[in-house]
């Protein structure tokens, strides 16, 4: 199966690096969008519904985790999927720093084609799951009385069906302490009582 072309924002401030990027990238199916630098990427950002990144890290001014983190910090807007490219030895240290910047996945420099190939599959993958919860969290139509949800072809099902079909979720059944209160307490009290009555 094809992976989904995405436009990829490739950020990197060494020029010749910055073409082999562009131009694997390119190679693989994507559009891709070269900044030079963290700050023209973060202005490319504001402007263009951009999904995934490769960044180099170490750049002058803006390096790639500060980019990650302003990146994290956005409020309320998709996700995106953010690929560290760097020279900098993968220290437990260096690993640790650039995920608590939100940092997804690394390539080392120089560039490997199928490595690149590789994250940009996952990458992917991980995009799709954050689309299809972003659907389910939007206003899904569900039925006040007992609470099915229309799905897309006007059909109408129980909402661990409709969940399980686009995410693979399993669900187990619990009763919360209100209904505990308003409707299993009343029901035991009637049986109770249609005992002893």
């Amino acid at each position: 199966m094809q992976p989904t072309p995405y436009k990829v924002l490739a950020v990197e401030d060494d020029a010749v690096a910055r073409r082999v990027l562009v131009q694997a990238l390119t190679k693989l199916g994507h559009e891709v969008i070269a900044a030079a630098d963290g700050e023209e990427a973060w202005q490319l950002l504001q402007a263009e519904p951009i999904r995934l990144v490769v960044s180099d890290w170490m750049m002058p001014g803006l390096d790639g985790l500060e980019l990650c983190r302003r990146i994290r910090e956005r409020p309320r807007e998709d996700y995106v999927y953010f690929i560290l490219l760097t020279g900098v030895d993968a220290t437990e240290q260096n690993q640790r720093e650039a995920a608590d910047a939100g940092v997804d996945d690394f390539l080392t420099k120089p560039l490997k084609f199928n490595e690149l190939w590789m994250r940009l599959r996952v990458a992917g993958r991980i995009l799709g799951y954050t689309r299809q919860v972003r659907q389910l969290e939007e206003l899904m139509p569900i039925c006040s009385y007992c609470k099915k949800i229309r799905d897309d072809q006007n059909y109408w099902q129980q909402i661990e069906g409709y969940i399980n079909e686009r995410t693979g979720s399993e669900f187990s059944h619990s009763v919360c302490p209100d209904c505990y209160q308003r409707v299993v307490l009343p029901e035991i009290e009637k049986l109770t009582k249609g005992q002893h009555g």
